[in-house]
């Protein structure tokens, strides 16, 4: 990590020397904000590249320069620069095709390019990074080749099990270091000098803190990725990233990927050094036409019996969920506190959970379980609405509307992939009128109300509000809000640590 004055605290991307590389470089980033000429549209910089051709694409396909129209033909993963191995583990795993995403930044990448590319959820940002890895470790397998960052234990996760997918023809090592696992033993694993290390920004400053040593294992890392780099970038993971970037050599190729531009992103691509490469294919939040988004209006002290009513419709055919034409085999509900686990427990409906109280083994056997359709219903909070790969959710359910609107997006992003239908419903109390008008003004439409007969939702209300106070009585036995609290407290003192550390 270099620091270079309190105006950019980090930079991220390495610096070279200028060397003439395999193709033809793209210019500089300007460090002055961009002006665009009247006449042809081009982007004006202070740079005196005689060919001051900008390198920015956008989702259409249509590049600004020729070059990278050129790029646009190329149209299977042996077009790219990939090795044989590599295309052929892509066709076993069905990859038929690069994406967008996949086919502009992976030559840059080969091409020894730092890369910062923003694509949607879904758009093929992991192999976008791993294949280029992958590539270079097929020719130079020795010691800790990349260490990818990740802003979440099960995106870290997951990130690790498509590394190791797509690199197992190559036998390759790749460690997860993931709060909520034993430390020593990830630390052994550090020593072994794995060659691809995925790690949680605090778990990996924290096992170099505790043994200097280690830091040696990163003195000759050829990669830097920061998966869903906005949130990696966050203000809260200063001081790790600080520790980490102190390992790493100045010499090496920084991928950043991020399905959101935010303000840190949009400084480092002004302070990006020497052959840095941007994509965007991306314009601005939205979401896709297969998705049907309503809403249904009710007390908040409703939301229990609504929310049981929807679970239970989730395999009647005949029932309005299933207007958007295909089954409803799945659904993911949203909550900003995970408890509603006990009480779908008490009321039959299968479910699993994702939140602070469960052990990090039991969080990963969760999210396992629903990807592989055993438990049809996922509770989470918005660690699930970024970045994890769940292919089929047919049903989004925001039982608390989320406070940001453009975590709504991430959210209902969840479904209606890969053209296929979905369905989000949120739950809206009269404190949310506002919050839902920010919703519909992002994304450019109204939400539909969703039609339910009041008769059919109070049905089963003995049987909720029953199980409501069975679940209350348990919780209260358990001593539940006792850890809530003390887990508050905690977080409360780690961040008084935190702040004095920095002053």
């Amino acid at each position: 990590m270099e620091v270079d004055g309190e105006a950019q605290p980090f930079r991220i991307f390495s610096k070279r020397a200028k060397t003439k590389p395999k193709v033809k470089p793209e210019p500089e980033f300007p460090t002055q904000p961009e002006r665009r000429s009247p006449d042809t549209g081009a982007v004006e910089t202070d740079h005196t590249d005689p060919d001051p051709t900008p390198s920015i694409v956008t989702e259409t396909g249509e590049a600004d320069n020729a070059e990278a129209a050129a790029g646009a033909a190329a149209a299977t993963f042996a077009d790219l620069g990939l090795s044989q191995w590599l295309v052929d583990t892509c066709s076993a795993l069905g990859m038929k095709r690069p994406t967008a995403v996949q086919r502009r930044c992976i030559p840059r990448a080969l091409a020894g390019e730092d890369v910062l590319g923003i694509a949607e959820t879904g758009s093929g940002k992991t192999a976008a990074f791993a294949l280029p890895i992958l590539h270079r470790l097929g020719e130079d397998p020795y010691g800790v080749a990349a260490l990818a960052l990740a802003p979440t234990r099960e995106l870290a996760a997951q990130l690790t099990e498509q590394f190791r997918a797509l690199g197992a023809p190559l036998g390759i090592r790749c460690l997860a270091a993931i709060g909520g696992f034993e430390s020593l033993a990830q630390a052994k694993g550090l020593a072994r000098r794995p060659h691809v290390v995925v790690a949680t920004p605090g778990r990996i400053a924290t096992l170099v803190k505790d043994d200097p040593d280690l830091a040696k294992v990163f003195a000759r890392t050829k990669f830097l990725v920061l998966d869903e780099a906005d949130r990696v970038l966050d203000v809260n993971f200063e001081e790790e990233l600080r520790v980490i970037f102190g390992c790493l050599p100045k010499k090496r190729q920084t991928f950043l990927f991020s399905a959101t531009m935010s303000d840190n992103l949009r400084s480092l691509l002004q302070l990006s050094g020497n052959k840095s490469y941007f994509f965007e294919a991306y314009e601005g939040f939205k979401t896709v036409e297969t998705l049907k988004q309503q809403y249904i209006h009710l007390p908040n002290e409703g939301k229990e019996l609504h929310l049981s009513y929807l679970l239970s419709k989730m395999k009647d055919k005949e029932d309005p969920i299933h207007r958007i034409g295909d089954p409803i085999r799945s659904a993911i509900v949203f909550v900003s506190k995970c408890r509603l686990d006990l009480l779908l427990e008490e009321l039959g409906h299968p479910a699993v959970s994702l939140h602070s109280l469960k052990s990090q083994a039991q969080r990963l056997s969760a999210l396992n379980r629903f990807k592989s359709g055993q438990v049809p219903v996922l509770l989470a909070t918005d660690v699930g609405s970024r970045g994890l790969d769940i292919q089929t959710v047919d049903l989004v359910i925001n039982y608390d509307i989320p406070w940001c609107s453009r975590d709504y997006i991430h959210r209902v992003g969840r479904t209606a992939r890969a053209s296929r239908g979905g369905l989000a419903i949120s739950f809206i109390t009269q404190k949310d009128i506002c919050l839902l008008h920010e919703i519909e003004d992002i994304v450019g439409k109204q939400l539909e109300a969703f039609e339910c007969s009041d008769k059919e939702v109070n049905k089963d209300i003995t049987k909720v509000f029953k199980a409501r106070r069975l679940v209350k009585m348990k919780m209260d036995d358990e001593g539940h809000e006792e850890k809530v609290q003390a887990r508050k407290e905690q977080k409360k003192r780690d961040l008084a640590r935190k702040r004095k550390h920095e002053e």
